[in-house]
């Protein structure tokens, strides 16, 4: 499972996969701190496999970043509890190297742990039967062996606890159909569903496989009792297969929103404003891909239809239908602002009554807007 190049050079798609999971550390940590800290108990970040901190061309790895941004914040510093794990004996001497050479990393009260052991049954059992701290996991296994929907379980089953996970679309689509990984599939998308799934795929283009493989570990996750469910895209330099996926896990909304708005900003390609959830390295040798396909559009006719008869606000509406879908809250106010213009709905106050920011009419969450019921 282990690719022996893979951390010589830090790739760009490396890279926005580490830049996501900085920003939404920080987002998250941000929210949980005030909480916590009245409670008068830490938070953690656990990275299962860690590496070796850098990759051989210089490039600081994620747990080294995590690091660095903790020691700016005097919260973090106080509060933060790290775990770094990996299963190959050379990453973790390197990583714990790398660590001891960051500039303050003394000033952090709980010194880093670096342990090293295989990912599997005994970590899940351990973690299953511990009450959490609040904790962002960080799962990022080469392959698939090590994953699984009873680790993701045992991690976000707590207050506070999210998982961002590694999922290795191309090798995962590979190994479906293969006896030999059967059992790690298994452990991946649970036995029955992943039996339904070898069927399911026999007669699907690669397209079509792509959307019910993916569908299928959401769905997996949801069923767990990981409510929201939030995967990224990352293409193969040439930009026409799928490479991997990073998928977020939580139970609370509000993480949900924070991933939402990370991961649209760190997409190649936008459409009307609408993200595509997506890193595509090909996106600008491909500009017309997505032109004939008008999001923005297709959720004014969403919002017509679902709220018709209603009246709503902003927040409600963005509350009610964001989820599972790729809009984030600056579209709903782009959508209701055009229905709005068009005379389609009718919005209190008004939109000579808002103010203005950047030449366009703002849109408030308190803002009321008044369907039409459907004719």
């Amino acid at each position: 499972m282990n690719n022996p190049s893979f951390f010589d050079e830090q790739k760009e798609q490396s890279l926005i996969k580490a830049r996501i999971v900085e920003k939404y550390f920080w987002a998250w940590a941000k929210v949980i701190i005030p909480t916590a800290k009245k409670a008068g108990y830490p938070i953690a970040y656990i990275d299962l496999f860690a590496g070796p901190g850098r990759y051989k061309d210089g490039s600081k790895s994620t747990p080294i970043k995590v690091l660095e941004k903790a020691i700016t914040d005097p919260d973090m510093r106080n509060m933060l509890k790290t775990l770094f794990n990996d299963a190959n004996p050379e990453h973790t001497d390197s990583l714990q190297e790398a660590i001891d050479v960051i500039p303050g990393i003394d000033q952090l009260k709980h010194k880093p742990d670096v342990m090293n052991f295989e990912v599997g049954e005994n970590i899940v059992s351990a973690f299953s039967q511990l009450n959490l701290i609040p904790t962002l996991f960080f799962v990022d296994p080469w392959g698939y062996k090590g994953l699984s929907l009873q680790l993701i379980n045992s991690v976000v089953k707590d207050w506070g606890c999210d998982c961002i996970f590694f999922f290795n679309y191309n090798r995962i689509n590979m190994g479906i159909g293969n006896a030999i990984v059967e059992e790690h599939i298994n452990a991946l998308f649970g036995k029955i569903r992943a039996d339904q799934l070898r069927e399911q795929l026999k007669p699907l283009n690669p397209q079509e496989r792509e959307l019910t493989i993916i569908e299928a570990i959401c769905e997996a996750l949801e069923e767990m009792g990981g409510k929201y469910v939030l995967p990224f895209c990352f293409k193969h330099e040439n930009g026409k297969r799928t490479s991997h996926h990073l998928i977020f896990v939580s139970k609370n909304f509000t993480g949900y929103k924070i991933m939402k708005e990370i991961m649209a900003n760190e997409s190649s390609d936008q459409n009307q404003g609408v993200a595509s959830f997506e890193y595509n390295p090909a996106t600008n040798m491909q500009p017309l891909l997505f032109e004939l396909y008008r999001p923005l559009d297709e959720l004014e006719g969403m919002l017509l239809d679902t709220f018709a008869g209603q009246t709503i606000t902003m927040q409600e509406i963005y509350m009610q239908h964001n989820v599972g879908r790729r809009y984030i809250s600056k579209n709903y106010k782009a959508a209701l602002n055009s229905l709005e213009a068009k005379g389609k709905i009718k919005a209190d106050p008004p939109a000579n009554k808002r103010r203005k920011m950047k030449g366009e009419i703002t849109f408030a969450d308190s803002v009321k807007v008044y369907f039409p019921s459907k004719q």
